[in-house]
């Protein structure tokens, strides 16, 4: 077994939006996705599949052409390759985000 101390969930120190990873094993990944209220969520798609937990906040989320409203407890799955992004967070957001296989950085 291995704890994870994830820390303070937090944006950059700039403020803006920040992924921080805290485990990776050639299966999946894990970290925490960190979105402040009224910034952006610049991400591109990724090469792998990607499940989203929202943990606290509210925003919007678009992806493969539908719009919903996200806050606690909203649970996303995005395949490989599809566009995404939050938006209109009007509460700083903070997201657990499981990628499988692990995140590679590349579209």
């Amino acid at each position: 077994m291995e704890v994870i101390d994830a820390g303070r969930f937090a944006p950059a120190a700039d403020g803006s939006a920040d992924y921080v990873e805290h485990l990776r094993v050639p299966a999946l990944s894990f970290g925490t996705y960190s979105i402040p209220a009224g910034q952006p969520d610049d991400q591109a798609p990724h090469s792998e599949d990607e499940i989203y937990a929202v943990a606290g906040g509210r925003g919007r989320f678009t992806s493969g052409g539908r719009t919903i409203d996200v806050g606690p407890g909203s649970t996303l799955f995005v395949p490989a390759g599809e566009e995404h992004r939050f938006h209109d967070v009007t509460e700083d957001l903070t997201v657990l985000v499981f990628f499988a296989p692990a995140y590679t950085g590349r579209p």
